[in-house]
Order: C-alpha cells, then sequence, then structure tokens
C-alpha cells in the first residue's frame, strides 16, 4: 500500500499547484486600462515652478487637495509637464492618476525639514534604522483605492546622496525615507517612469493588495548604502514585470514585519509575481527574501529574470526570533553573470528591533525550488546554513548549469535537506536527499517508501 499512498500524495500536490499557477497567471494579468480621468488638471495650475530650486510642496499638496472633489465623479489626473519640480513629501488620494511627462522630473527635496514625520510601521515597531518615528515617503498614500503612478519615462529623483552620508555618519535623525509608498491600499500602479536616487526603498507597498508595478527603471549608485529598488511588504496579489532595477543593496526584496511585531500584525506577503526583469545589486541580492519575514511570505513565482554584476543573485534570510516563513517559492529561467554567490538561504542574518523578541520564534524555510538556472562567472554556487532547531526543507534544485571559478568548494551546506537533479556543479550531499518538491506543474521528488 505504500506505493499508491506515495502517488497520491504528489497527485494532490500537482493539484494543487496547478491551482496556484492559474491564480498567478491570472493575477499578473491584471491589466489595469490606465484609461483617461474625466477631469485633469497641470501642477501649473497651482503655482508650481519648474526651475528646480523653488519648493512646489504646497503647489502639490493643494492639487491633490482639490483633486478628491473628483473622487466620486470618476477620478481625476494632476498632470506634471516637462520641467524640475523641487518638493517635499506629498499624499495622494484615492481615484487619482498622477502622470509625470517625459521631461519632467520630481525632486526630493534634500532639507529634512521639507519630509513630514510618520509614526512607524505597526508590523515594525520602530524606524528600520532608528527607534521611533520615521521619515514619510516622498509621495505617498494610505488606505487608498484606484490609484496610480505612471507617465511618458518621466523621472522621480530623490536627490539621495545627503542621505546617504547622513545615514554612514550616524547623524540620522529619523529613519530614511522611501520614494514611493502606499500603505493599506487596494488596486496600485506603478509604470512607465524612472525613479532615481532613492534615499533608501524607491517603491514600497505595505499592506497592500492588487499591485501592478510595470516597465519602470530604478537606479542607485552602486555604493549607495542600503538602497533598495522594490519591496512588496506584507501585500498580497502583486505584480512585478518589465522593468529594470540596479541598485546599492538589494533590487527586488519581499518582507513581512519584523519579530515579534511581524508576528502580532500577521500579516503575509502572498502571490507575488515576478517576470522579465534585469537586476543589479551592488552589495546585497538581486531576488531577496526577508529577513524582516515574520508575517511570513507564501506563493512566489519569479521567471525570466536576468541578474547581473551582483554580490548575491538569490538569498533567503531569515533568524531565531523571526518566526514566520518562507515557503512555496519557484523561482525559473534565470540568467546569471557576474555573481558572487548564486544563491543563498541563511539563518542567521539580520538583527531584532529590540529585545523582547522571543528567541523561541523560529522561522520555517520549506518548498523552495530553483530551475532552469544558467550562469557564467560564479564565484561561489550556494550556501545554504539553516538552524539546527528549525533546518530548511524541500530545497531543490532543478537543470542548474553554474560555470565557478572559484577552487574552492561550490557549495555550503548546513541544517538542511532537499533534492537535485541535472545539477553541475555538484551539489553537497543534503541535497541529495529524499524530497518532496514544489513545482508550477508538476511534482518532482524521491520517497524512501515508494
Amino acid at each position: 500500500m505504500k506505493m499508491p499512498v506515495a502517488v497520491l500524495l504528489l497527485l494532490a500536490l500537482s493539484i494543487a499547484i496547478r491551482i496556484d499557477a492559474a491564480e498567478s497567471s491570472e493575477m499578473c494579468g491584471f491589466k489595469p486600462s490606465l484609461k483617461p480621468r474625466p477631469h485633469s488638471v497641470s501642477i501649473l495650475e497651482f503655482g508650481a515652478v519648474g526651475d528646480g530650486k523653488t519648493l512646489n510642496t504646497l503647489a502639490f499638496q493643494n492639487a491633490i487637495f482639490y483633486l478628491k472633489s473628483f473622487t466620486d465623479k470618476g477620478g481625476a489626473q494632476l498632470y506634471v509637464p516637462p520641467g524640475k519640480w523641487l518638493t517635499g513629501s506629498f499624499s495622494l488620494t484615492s481615484h487619482l492618476t498622477l502622470f509625470v511627462e517625459k521631461g519632467a522630473i520630481i525632486l526630493g527635496s534634500q532639507d529634512p525639514s521639507h519630509w513630514n514625520l510618520v509614526d512607524p510601521l505597526p508590523s515594525y515597531g520602530r524606524g528600520i534604522e532608528l527607534p521611533g518615528k520615521r521619515y514619510q515617503s516622498l509621495i505617498n498614500g494610505d488606505m487608498l483605492h484606484d490609484v496610480v503612478v505612471t507617465g511618458d519615462n518621466g523621472t522621480i529623483d530623490g536627490q539621495g546622496s545627503v542621505w546617504w552620508d547622513w545615514f554612514e555618519s550616524h547623524s540620522l535623525n529619523y529613519s530614511r525615507p522611501h520614494l514611493v509608498e502606499f500603505t493599506s491600499s487596494d488596486y496600485v500602479v506603478v509604470s512607465n517612469l524612472t525613479f532615481l536616487n532613492a534615499p533608501a526603498y524607491s517603491i514600497h507597498p505595505v499592506y497592500c493588495s492588487n499591485v501592478v508595478v510595470q516597465n519602470i527603471s530604478v537606479s542607485a549608485p552602486g555604493e549607495s548604502p542600503y538602497t533598495i529598488g522594490i519591496v512588496p511588504d506584507s501585500s498580497n496579489n502583486v505584480c512585478i514585470e518589465d522593468s529594470r532595477i540596479e541598485v546599492g543593496y538589494d533590487a527586488i526584496s519581499l518582507k513581512s514585519g519584523w519579530d515579534e511585531y511581524g508576528i502580532t500584525y500577521d500579516r503575509p506577503t502572498t502571490d507575488v509575481y515576478i517576470r522579465r526583469v534585469y537586476l543589479q545589486s551592488s552589495s546585497g541580492s538581486s531576488v531577496a527574501f526577508g529577513s524582516e519575514m515574520s508575517g511570513g511570505i507564501s506563493n512566489v513565482h519569479v521567471e525570466q529574470v536576468h541578474i547581473y554584476n551582483s554580490f548575491s543573485g538569490i538569498e533567503f534570510r531569515t533568524t531565531k526570533g523571526r518566526g514566520g516563513y518562507i515557503k512555496r517559492v519557484i523561482i525559473s529561467e534565470v540568467e546569471l553573470r557576474n555573481i558572487n554567490t548564486a544563491f543563498g538561504a541563511i539563518g542567521d542574518c539580520g538583527s531584532h528591533p529590540d529585545d523582547n523578541f522571543d528567541p523561541n520564534a523560529l522561522p520555517v524555510l520549506d518548498q523552495i525550488t530553483l530551475q532552469g538556472v544558467i550562469g557564467s562567472n560564479i564565484t561561489m554556487a550556494g550556501k545554504f546554513t539553516g538552524l539546527a532547531e528549525s533546518p530548511f526543507t524541500s530545497l531543490c534544485l532543478f537543470n542548474v548549469s553554474l560555470a565557478v571559478s572559484t577552487t574552492l568548494s561550490p557549495w555550503t551546506c548546513s541544517n538542511v535537506s532537499g533534492f537535485s537533479e541535472s545539477v553541475s556543479p555538484e551539489p553537497c550531499p543534503e541535497l541529495e536527499s529524499s524530497s518532496v518538491c514544489y513545482s508550477l506543474l508538476n511534482s518532482y521528488g524521491k520517497s524512501t517508501d515508494m
């Protein structure tokens, strides 16, 4: 009877995964029409001056306050024409399109007094970099529905160099701001824009649903400290596609809260689809999970990814005290070029917000599949170091070919189990054990019961 039971288990997993695949395809197939709003105004109508010197925060605030009156009349558009529009932080409203024309640059002020202060996110309990409040993002929105930030390849430039200097000299008073942040919002679109020099993150949807980020370019200097491109954070139904991201730390980083605060808030990041992206991360990972993942991360599909000139290609991060989980992740059709470490899964990565974390809150990493990967000029193939108290399980590799340049052992493994097939260089023995592997189309695996 053992063999039929095993077969039934595999069939059940295959059916569930096919359902996941259909959901992912439908989710990323959500393409808002982006049809013109019935009402449109230019920022010029509110006294803005596009000389790169005049502060236009009040003009943006007044324009959006006026456009709130059209929320129940089909919504409205705020048009930003060519010019350099210096501003501090401002908030958007529902049923609004912010359209940044070609040749238009929204410039973040380098005076911190022009950036509002806001409370820390409840799933983090404090600012990421410093306890207490944090600087509000340049463009932000809370509890919004149907909001679009788009353009004809216009630019949003955070002028982050002063923030990077303050961070490195430990002279910040509060945690750095981001370029665009939406909280507790749904049906959010960010598209057709260039994002430059974010003080910290470029795009941060947190507690959001139905988010589409497409056809954007994100850039920050390789030496800019901990600058991150896109951070889906305790959000669901997120699609990231057709974009290029080159930053100092992580290109795309999935998160879901920090230790006891994330566990209590209990909002996972789930149903994320990333495809057709070009990624570079100078000191971090081009695709990162965690280490702040206490609310959980699951059902993530990444495909058609080009990663180049990066410290790490794909990395899963966690540590004791995080709790939470990272599971049901499949990454396929990946090209790696000039990478220090192709894959990583690290069980002792990251700090804690305070001393109140529970060291017995152990994270789970399970059902991770990497397949269809080609790499050239790779220094180390993989480093997989789980926790003795909570080993990483079902870590599976298929059809992976890496040209490794080191004479040292290309793989490091401890406290992990998984399966591998058609992998070069030959992986560590821990990845040749019995395992059931997660797949979008079918189930792979070896079972001692069969």
